[in-house]
């Protein structure tokens, strides 16, 4: 496991969250926002950060509003690990 993105994630709440809803089902940052309970602006910073390490992915990279995104396999993979080293811990 990457260590590094593992750090990412989890110094970044807003992201881990990201994270944990996209890997129940793909949806909008406007959506994200109403669920985590933050500002879209936070939500875009967020999701374009962890778009940058290729832990999530745009589904309709074309649209310019109500673009969903999706959970990559990095993505999981990271979540996962995270998931069983806090419970481990």
């Amino acid at each position: 496991m990457d260590w590094n993105l593992v750090s990412f994630v989890t110094s970044g709440k807003m992201r881990f969250q990201i994270l944990i809803e996209l890997n129940k089902k793909e949806t909008i940052p406007s959506e994200l926002a109403n669920l985590i309970g933050a500002p879209i602006s936070h939500i875009s910073t967020s999701i374009k950060e962890l778009e940058d390490k290729n832990l999530i992915k745009c589904l309709t990279p074309e649209r310019r509003k109500n673009k969903y995104f999706q959970i990559t396999s990095l993505g999981k993979e990271t979540l996962e690990f995270i998931n069983k080293e806090t419970k481990t811990n």
